[in-house]
């Protein structure tokens, strides 16, 4: 999403009762809107140091730190796309669109987790709201303020067009959170709030986006489609044994390279543009395919998960691929995201 696309699956195959099992303990605090219990592995009450350090991974866990960086991306796409219609994205707008994109997401991840507080109890209790690290009044709260500053800093970046593309986004988020989720509608609205969200990215330029022709138009519908699927795979992840939704997901990659390919057929883009694109899609196949097999050949948690994982940071080398048809300075903004999120990725869940 801009929100969550799982629910318990983390890199590496490593299970949530894994990780408490090695801390010595099976039956982590439990908590969804009442009093905090003091979490495992912090250190002792009346520690300032422990006290902020152990809220402040509370919240970074609860709004997915790592896939923050897997917004913006998405924003500058939007931006490239509108740009090779003739006009300036001005470098401001971008920049302070991309900011509101970090606050949708982290809105939408925060309200997930507010909205799934009394199953994430019995079936995820190290999370932060379960495991009483933080309240579901305050996720509630933190969520939607989130989703109100985001709508904020896009009017500010962009006037009223870009305000309605985030308020959009927000109102996709709300759908999913509280109402859709698990549903074929709730997948396809979870994509949807990336394809906005590449919408959002071409008000940059105000009017000119709707200028933009149908091969142009067809970029978010794709990223709209990609993350459906994965969505899909992701609330298909504790079954186990389904294939089917792993090969959802690997076809909806597939035909997003081949949707690929087939617009750098079509755009006016110079033959260094075309290499780096390519270069970004054949990264993006590398990055996703290893995950994928494996959870194909066996879908367990243990696989899927890092699929889910693998395919939610394989965005940002998807949409840099698309953007650097507009520039090679387009593929590499979006792309250069990868890097804080697969870093951030190995301290905090990416799922």
């Amino acid at each position: 999403m801009v929100g969550d696309v799982s629910s318990d699956c983390v890199e590496n195959g490593e299970s949530v009762d894994d990780r408490w099992e090695s801390a010595g303990e099976s039956n982590p605090p439990v908590s969804v809107d009442g009093d905090s219990r003091e979490p495992v592995g912090t250190d002792p009450p009346g520690s300032d140091a422990g006290d902020s350090s152990a809220t402040i991974g509370a919240y970074a866990e609860l709004v997915r730190v790592p896939n923050l960086f897997t917004a913006p991306p998405d924003v500058i796409l939007g931006a490239a796309l509108v740009s090779m219609t003739g006009a300036t994205p001005a470098p401001s707008a971008v920049a302070l669109l991309s900011l509101g994109s970090v606050f949708l997401y982290a809105g939408g991840t925060t309200l997930n987790d507010a909205f799934d507080a009394p199953l994430d109890a019995r079936e995820r209790p190290n999370r932060p709201i379960p495991s009483g690290r933080i309240t579901r009044h305050t996720a509630f709260e933190l969520g939607f303020a989130l989703l109100f500053v985001a709508v904020g800093i896009a009017f500010v970046a962009a006037g009223g067009p870009a305000a309605l593309a985030a308020g959009s986004v927000a109102t996709a988020i709300l759908a999913y959170d509280g109402l859709l989720k698990g549903s074929v509608p709730g997948f396809i609205v979870m994509g949807t709030t990336r394809g906005l969200n590449v919408v959002l990215g071409a008000t940059a330029a105000g009017s000119a986006a709707l200028e933009m022709t149908a091969r142009l138009v067809v970029v978010p519908a794709v990223i709209t489609g990609y993350i459906s699927a994965v969505t899909f795979m992701a609330a298909r992840e504790s079954e186990g044994g389904n294939r089917r939704a792993v090969a959802v997901a690997t076809g909806s990659a597939v035909l997003a390279v081949v949707t690929l390919c087939v617009y750098l057929v079509g755009v006016d883009s110079s033959r260094l543009e075309i290499l780096v694109a390519l270069a970004f899609a054949a990264a993006f196949c590398w990055w996703v395919g290893r995950p994928l097999r494996a959870a194909y050949a066996d879908p367990v948690p243990s696989t899927v998960g890092p699929a889910v994982g693998g395919c939610v940071l394989g965005l940002v080398l998807l949409d840099a691929g698309f953007a650097a048809a507009a520039g090679i300075r387009w593929g590499v903004a979006a792309g250069v995201f990868l890097v804080p999120a697969v870093g951030l990725g190995r301290m905090f869940d990416v799922t």
